[in-house]
């Protein structure tokens, strides 16, 4: 018989696993709704039709269809079966696929529901997105993303807001990072410059992957691309430029001189500057040229989180998007947002052990089955401390107290509470800490007060 398996790179996670995890979303849901965002939720697939060509050619050779439902050969001809690798049968077998991101998803929801929103409209939205790619560490074919949104305001306010929430997020959690932005306009002013305009879309792609595929790999890629070489000798400077956040900004006020859309995007990233000069952050704020982000539908300010000690990629990213709706129908509506890597940030913390001490316990406490004698109190104090929302549960069996002892430490629980013959007639419960091994006797007012400590 085969052993049971899951498909490569998703992954199945366990209780300890799920409360770090749930102690990340919870960590982020409460900033999200500190700025004053809400939350919706959008179906794990969408119509082909409303993902394909959202993502650039790279994306779209990521995205996993999902065969007809029934029959789906039914109505192919022989031609079409012959012609099996053409993307006209792709279309006739598969209408649907799983959702790659949330913010295409998001766009879409708009459109559909714009007379029930009021604009500028603030959402968020975790929920899981699943991408084709070639497993390996910190990438996986299912994981879940964060999103934030603002949509409806062109004002840059909301990028200053958005970098806020990023610091506001990594700061609880005890992350150090690094915020990396730039913007889409002058990456179009930096290849308009150099008389390539029509291949903004290429030439993203090829810069998006220096950290990946390194210098040299880029220089190549550009080549193949068919880049004249004197186009690519005038990229090396941009790629290897370093220097500080105004060294950068006044590199580009001259290489852009000439490009009004460049100039544009500069004057959006001073602007921005001047936010965070007024209102700074914690983390470490970098203005990166080459920064990409090589999804088509970005059109303004780009971000980029990583780690400054795991390096796992991003961990966070996003940026200004002028015109998604537009290829819904809805034209002129501009939002922004990012989107946090919740399975990339648990890997982080779990290797430089950030998660709280306790974060991992399923109960507060538990009780110790001494048989049905004394079992009468013991679910009159549960009712008590679950009615306070403390977590509590009594051992199921009324077996050797160093077996129930043992359960408890492996599932972390702090607190044992023990209620015999003794403790009845005096109307107490014996406290042992776990940790300690001390024990004393509380009345139940002072146990609940203990527990919620």
């Amino acid at each position: 018989m085969q052993k049971p398996s899951i498909p490569k790179g998703t992954r199945d996670f366990s209780p300890s696993e799920m409360s770090g995890r749930n102690y990340i979303f919870d960590t982020i849901k409460e900033v999200f709704h500190s700025f004053g965002y809400l939350p919706i939720e959008t179906p794990a697939m969408e119509n082909l039709a409303t993902l394909l060509g959202k993502y650039g050619e790279e994306g779209d050779k990521l995205l996993f269809k999902i065969l007809n439902s029934g029959d789906f050969k039914n109505n192919l001809s022989e031609r079409d079966l012959l012609e099996s690798n053409s993307p006209a049968l792709g279309s006739k077998i598969s209408e649907k696929g799983l959702r790659y991101d949330l913010t295409v998803p998001f766009a879409r929801y708009v459109v559909q529901h714009r007379n029930e929103i009021t604009f500028p409209f603030k959402r968020y939205q975790i929920q899981p997105v699943w991408r084709a790619d070639r497993p390996q560490k910190g990438r996986y074919r299912e994981f879940f993303q964060c999103d934030v949104d603002v949509i409806g305001s062109n004002s840059l306010l909301n990028e200053h807001e958005l970098v806020k929430i990023i610091d506001n997020v990594f700061s609880r959690l005890g992350m150090d990072t690094v915020i990396r932005f730039n913007n889409r306009k002058i990456l179009f002013g930096i290849i308009e410059t150099l008389g390539e305009g029509g291949r903004m879309t290429e030439i993203t792609t090829a810069i998006d992957k220096l950290e990946k595929i390194g210098y040299e790999g880029v220089l190549k890629e550009l080549s193949e691309r068919g880049l004249q070489e004197h186009t690519v000798d005038r990229i090396k400077p941009i790629l290897k430029f370093e220097g500080d956040n105004t060294g950068k900004l006044n590199y580009l006020d001259e290489f852009l001189k000439s490009s009004e859309t460049g100039q544009a995007g500069l004057i959006e990233i001073k602007q921005l500057v001047n936010y965070l000069e007024k209102d700074p952050v914690t983390a470490d704020i970098e203005f990166d040229i080459t920064l990409a982000r090589g999804l088509n539908y970005y059109t303004g300010a780009i971000f980029e989180v990583k780690s400054k000690k795991i390096d796992i990629g991003s961990i966070c990213g996003g940026g200004r998007y002028d015109d998604l709706t537009g290829i819904f129908g809805l034209e002129d509506v501009s939002g922004v947002g990012v989107s946090f890597g919740a399975d990339r940030i648990y890997d982080i913390m779990l290797q430089l052990n950030l998660f709280p001490p306790g974060s991992e316990a399923s109960s507060k406490i538990m009780f110790v089955n001494f048989g049905e004698t004394y079992l009468s109190p013991v679910f009159k104090y549960l009712n008590q401390l679950r009615s306070q929302n403390i977590s509590s549960e009594l051992y199921p069996d009324a077996v050797k107290i160093k077996k129930q002892l043992s359960y408890a430490n492996s599932k972390n629980i702090p607190y044992v509470g023990m209620v015999g013959e003794d403790e009845i007639k005096e109307g107490l419960i014996t406290l042992k800490d776990m940790k300690t091994g001390e024990q004393e006797s509380l009345n139940f007012a002072k146990l609940a007060e203990r527990l919620t400590r």
